[in-house]
């Protein structure tokens, strides 16, 4: 089995390296941006016949989701087309593909765990280029399988727990948003999902979504971040409107997780002991230091 991973520098894909590398049956490629730049769509399909890949695992995007607001167009190249193109040449050479999408394709108006048949209405440019990814998907490439997934962070790369950290061993006092409720997701096990999908024998195409479980906002994500990190920080809850930034943000963004757990019987851990095990990897001791 050949398998291709876009965006092998990300959060996700470093995860996904770390674990297929494991397994000598299959043969795996892992292309970063330089590799596979997703900016150049009209040369993706002929990088991608040269690895003759099985199964493409397109975890690449772009994510800086503010900078979207203004960089629409490179958004929509990186989320959309590249992902068209992807799909294009799934479909021309019978290649399964896994994508990887988000939960910034909701409004975030629910108050009810969302699942895969809710209602899309993305309200930044960055969900509506993730959207049109998925539609452009769906139509080159109906037998592909979607997951989305929030609030990702790992061990790799720069996301939230991170900068939790860093900002409590510089400062006294933090100030996090309590009013956008969601699920973090843990990078390492959503790659043991998508491992879990492939090695299951089984492939029932569709939209599926993937976050640790549990249900909190950012503020107590962070206060979390604090006590199982062994940080001294004070953290005060603020409402979105406190901290206005150029892109929307879902406030409700809540992942059903039923579907995966039933078709693929994947294991969703609770958000706080996948939080645990993170920080335990990162070894946080580097960030116990005294406050400048």
């Amino acid at each position: 089995m050949r398998i291709l991973v876009t965006g092998a520098q990300g959060q996700l894909g470093s995860e996904l390296k770390e674990l297929l590398s494991l397994d000598k049956d299959k043969d795996c490629f892992f292309l970063d941006r330089k590799q596979l730049p997703l900016d150049h769509i009209m040369h993706i399909q002929d990088m991608l016949a040269m690895y003759e890949p099985d199964i493409i695992i397109h975890a690449a995007a772009y994510t800086a989701v503010d900078k979207a607001e203004t960089e629409t167009e490179m958004a929509n190249i990186v989320n959309h087309l590249a992902s068209e193109e992807i799909a294009q040449y799934c479909r021309l050479h019978g290649a399964k593909l896994i994508a990887i999408s988000t939960d910034y394709v909701f409004d975030g108006n629910s108050d009810i765990p969302l699942t895969e048949e809710a209602e899309t209405a993305p309200i930044s440019a960055y969900g509506k280029s993730k959207l049109l990814g998925e539609l452009a998907i769906q139509k080159w490439a109906p037998d592909s399988i979607i997951i989305r997934t929030a609030w990702v962070y790992s061990t790799y790369g720069n996301n939230f727990v991170k900068t939790m950290l860093r900002l409590m061993n510089e400062r006294d006092e933090i100030s996090v948003v309590d009013d956008q409720i969601g699920a973090p997701t843990y990078a390492r096990d959503l790659a043991q999902a998508i491992v879990t999908i492939i090695d299951s024998g089984k492939w029932e195409a569709g939209i599926y979504h993937y976050s640790n479980a549990g249900r909190l906002s950012w503020y107590d994500f962070a206060v979390a971040i604090r006590e199982f990190g062994q940080q001294d920080c004070k953290i005060n809850p603020i409402p979105t409107s406190a901290y206005p930034t150029p892109a929307k943000r879902p406030k409700y963004s809540l992942l059903d997780k039923t579907k995966i757990q039933q078709v693929y019987a994947v294991n969703v851990p609770e958000w706080s002991d996948s939080l645990r095990q993170m920080l335990s990897a990162l070894q946080v001791e580097p960030y116990k230091q005294n406050k400048k």
